[in-house]
Order: C-alpha cells, then structure tokens, then sequence
C-alpha cells in the first residue's frame, strides 16, 4: 500500500511541477506578447520611429534569448527567472522612455509599415509558443528552440531598422524567416513528444 501511495504522490508532483513550469514559461512568454504590443502601438500611434523599435527590438532579441537558455536544461531555476524579471523590466522601461521621448515617427510611412508588419507577427508566433506551452504541446527543449528562432528573428529587425528604414528587400529575409519559424512552431506543436 505505501509503494503505491509514493507512486501517486510522484505522479502528483510531477504533475503539480508541470503546471508550475508552464506558468512561468507561459506568463513571461505572455510577457513578450506585452511588450511587442506595446512597441506596435507605439509605431501605429507616430509615437516611436523605425530606428527606435529596431532598437528596442534588440532588447527583445536578448530577452528570447536568455529565455532560450534558461529552458534548455528544462527548468527555470530562480535565479533565471529573476533575471530574466529584470531584463523584462529594462526592456519595459526603455519602451516607455522611447514612446515619450521627442522623436516620433510617421505611421504611414513604408518602413512603419513594414517594421509594424513584422512586430504583429511576432506577436503572433509568440502567442503561438505561449499556446504550446500552456497545452502541453510543446516540450521544454522545444519551447527553448523556439524562443531561439524567436531572438533571430528579433535580431534580423533590429538590424534592418538600425539605420532608421526597413526597406523591401530587408522585409522579405525577414518575412522569410519568419515563416521558417511559423512552420517550426507548427511542426513542434503537433510531433509526438509532449511536456
């Protein structure tokens, strides 16, 4: 009777662990949807140029990394987790003074444009990997190979609006791998392995 009372007890933990590392994964991957929003609206609203979301885009970038890392040996220990608050909080931070500063942008403008084209889908992709996450679709390791793609990504806008302009040619590697990483998420989300 006890050995199976340890058994259920295991399996109850394990369970309750489960649940527990989804939620934090799941509410600082909701945490990037936050702050991609934030930058998005920030484009449409004039209230932050091209240059400025590449540059905050880079932030975003380093953030999916060290989520990336953290969730490579399938746990977030807290000393991750707090570091990872922290950069979020920087991040939050650099994007209120970016949006309040005396620079702003044209929302119409074809590079707004593109760079606003290129944040919705990282809204998108991430809120796609939150989902995986949160269902039990996507393992660990996968959610960390994803954030990876997700800070390449990141990286490849920050570089195309550096200079103050997203052009076409700069839109499309982008779109290119975005849809890379699109079919990578699916993938992911629908093979055999579960968290």
């Amino acid at each position: 009777m006890s050995d199976r009372l340890t058994a259920i007890a295991l399996i109850m933990s394990a369970l309750f662990a489960s649940h527990v590392f989804a939620q934090t994964v799941g509410s600082e991957v909701q945490r990037d949807i936050n702050q991609e929003n934030r930058i998005e609206q920030g484009l449409k609203s004039g209230q932050l140029s091209t240059g400025e979301a590449a540059r905050l885009e880079r932030g975003e970038a380093q953030i999916d990394r060290m989520e990336s890392k953290a969730l490579k040996d399938g746990n977030v220990s807290p000393e991750e987790a707090a570091r990872i608050q922290r950069a979020q909080n920087r991040e939050s931070e650099a994007i209120n003074r970016s949006k309040h500063n005396d620079v702003s942008g044209n929302p119409n403008s074809a590079s707004s444009q593109r760079m606003q084209t290129d944040v919705q889908r990282n809204i998108n992709q991430q809120d796609r990997i939150k989902q995986g996450v949160q269902l039990g679709a996507l393992t660990n390791k996968e959610a960390s190979n994803l954030e990876h793609g997700q800070a390449r990504i990141d990286r490849k806008e920050a570089r195309a609006g550096a200079d103050g302009h997203v052009g076409a040619r700069e839109q499309a590697r982008i779109q290119k791998a975005e849809n890379k990483q699109s079919k990578k998420i699916y993938r992911e989300k629908h093979n055999n392995p579960t968290r």
